[in-house]
């Protein structure tokens, strides 16, 4: 979607601009765009009939560029996409999440100091984009306000997770909890086998098969 917006709202365009622009959004850090994958992401889109290569040229002997535009199944397609994202809600997908289910797999010195790190890593994002947020320093003119309006629901998010690290890491220095050194793992597999038969049936009875 924001590769057919850009193109869009760009068109016709290099496909180096198209990168160049996204770069400045820092879509890298929300967005999960790599740099890399916009080319491949150009071609791709051009593949299924969504956008259309205008041209290619080569200037001296730097690498040839091809200059793009939205087909009217990009302009539906790009369409069809925004208004999808703009009214369905989505949880946000972080690989921190999967990771914190085995909490109980880290000593709790470095479960903690973990914690505090994420804290330290988040309140640094916070604090690089507050002037900008807060209008201490002037918004680039060629920068939509809304763009800060983005920033500013990227920090909220980021501020109260930062206080839920803190919180949590001081939970685990106060002892709740248990982690690995402090349990017999073996036991604890039994356990959990036990919990989940109850829940939804052994493996071993052919009726949860």
């Amino acid at each position: 979607m924001m590769i057919l917006g850009l193109v869009k709202w760009l068109q016709p365009v290099h496909g180096y601009d198209v990168r160049r622009e996204l770069m400045s959004w820092q879509v890298d850090q929300w967005a999960n765009i790599q740099p890399g994958s916009i080319y491949h992401a150009l071609r791709k889109l051009t593949e299924e009939g969504l956008l259309a290569e205008v041209a290619t040229e080569r200037v001296g002997a730097r690498p040839a560029r091809t200059t793009y535009r939205m087909t009217p199944a990009g302009d539906r397609e790009f369409e069809d996409l925004l208004r999808k994202y703009w009214w369905e809600y989505r949880d946000l997908v972080d690989p921190f999440g999967p990771a914190f289910a085995f909490l109980q797999a880290l000593p709790r010195r470095e479960a903690v100091a973990a914690l505090r790190n994420r804290a330290r890593v988040l309140e640094a994002r916070v604090s690089q984009a507050h002037p900008l947020i807060s209008g201490e320093v002037g918004w680039p003119d060629d920068k939509p306000v809304h763009v800060r309006w983005g920033m500013e629901l990227g920090n909220a998010r980021a501020q109260v997770e930062m206080e839920w690290c803190h919180r949590v890491a001081d939970r685990i220095e106060a002892g709740e909890g248990s982690h690995v050194g402090e349990f017999d793992r073996l036991e604890l597999g039994r356990r959990w086998r036990e919990a989940i038969a109850a829940e939804l049936g052994s493996a071993d009875d052919p009726d949860t098969q």
